[in-house]
């Protein structure tokens, strides 16, 4: 965990881009492809179109078009034909990773990166998604709605330090260096078609609090990740600022953040522990990314 006092000075050095991604190593990869035994894969993105609640002004839209091919039957003596389509959106929309260059403090970013100096209209000079590593490793889900003995939990539930012990003793299971921690609130059951509801989706959620938060990152996680669209726990906690857990992942810690995280499955199978496997679009200078990982166990 970084030093709350000087928070700005990465735990990796002064050049340091991509924070808690150091964390990972061969052996640790190679013990989590260890954990494969089924060789059952789930994947943790959402289905994205045009009506998926988003943090506002977010939005997206996808326009298919047949270039070249009105009035006639394809190219060449083949006739071919194809469909393209043209993305119209914002990349931190569904199932996302939150790049260290989305949270500062005061326009101070991780590593202590002034968002002046690296924040450019056409992209960021620093901390791009672009320079996050493909993330694989231990993966450990928390059923959190299991813990507290409910199928959905209700807006500003906190997992605290003691909640997400308590969780993790509950399912025999331990959080290490190196791991992706989920948790299941069941919160997206609110986007299914029987049940859905969009705005209080979208006004609030249960989720991660500050001590839990903290509890983490002294572990030494490499990023944190729910089925909620913001992480933590909103309303915030009292004496926390505004999303001041991102803040303390993101900026101070380099965790990464992954949102809206579909881990329905894993918790109705009872998938505690997997291998977990990112791969990302990498555009260079993007701060967030639409991502769909995949837990294999």
């Amino acid at each position: 965990m970084a030093d709350e006092n000087d928070w700005t000075k990465s735990l990796w050095g002064e050049n340091d881009e991509i924070g808690a991604a150091n964390l990972m190593s061969a052996d640790l990869t190679k013990e989590a492809a260890g954990l494969v035994k089924e060789g059952k894969v789930y994947s943790l993105g959402l289905i994205l179109d045009s009506n998926v609640p988003a943090f506002p002004p977010r939005s997206m839209s996808v326009t298919i078009l047949q270039p070249g091919q009105v009035n006639n039957s394809g190219l060449g003596p083949t006739k071919t034909t194809y469909n393209d389509d043209i993305y119209m959106g914002w990349l931190g929309i569904g199932s996302q990773i939150d790049g260290l260059g989305h949270i500062g403090v005061d326009h101070v970013y991780h590593n202590g990166f002034q968002g002046s100096e690296f924040a450019q209209a056409d992209g960021l000079r620093r901390l791009g998604i672009e320079k996050v590593p493909p993330i694989v490793a231990r993966g450990v889900l928390l059923d959190m709605a299991k813990y507290f003995g409910q199928p959905m939990l209700s807006e500003g539930t906190a997992y605290t330090k003691e909640a997400i012990m308590g969780a993790a003793e509950a399912q025999g299971v331990e959080i290490r260096k190196g791991d992706v921690v989920l948790f299941h609130s069941g919160w997206l059951d609110l986007l299914k078609e029987e049940t859905r509801d969009a705005a209080r989706y979208g006004a609030a959620e249960p989720g991660l609090g500050m001590s839990g938060a903290q509890y983490v990152t002294d572990i030494g996680v490499v990023a944190v990740g729910g089925d909620t669209w913001g992480l933590e726990a909103i309303p915030f906690e009292e004496g926390v600022g505004v999303f001041e857990v991102h803040q303390h992942l993101i900026a101070k810690n380099g965790v990464y953040i992954l949102e809206n995280m579909v881990t329905e499955n894993l918790a109705a199978d009872e998938a505690y522990e997997f291998m977990f496997v990112l791969g990302h679009a990498k555009v260079k200078g993007a701060v967030q990314m639409i991502i769909n990982p995949v837990a294999i166990r």
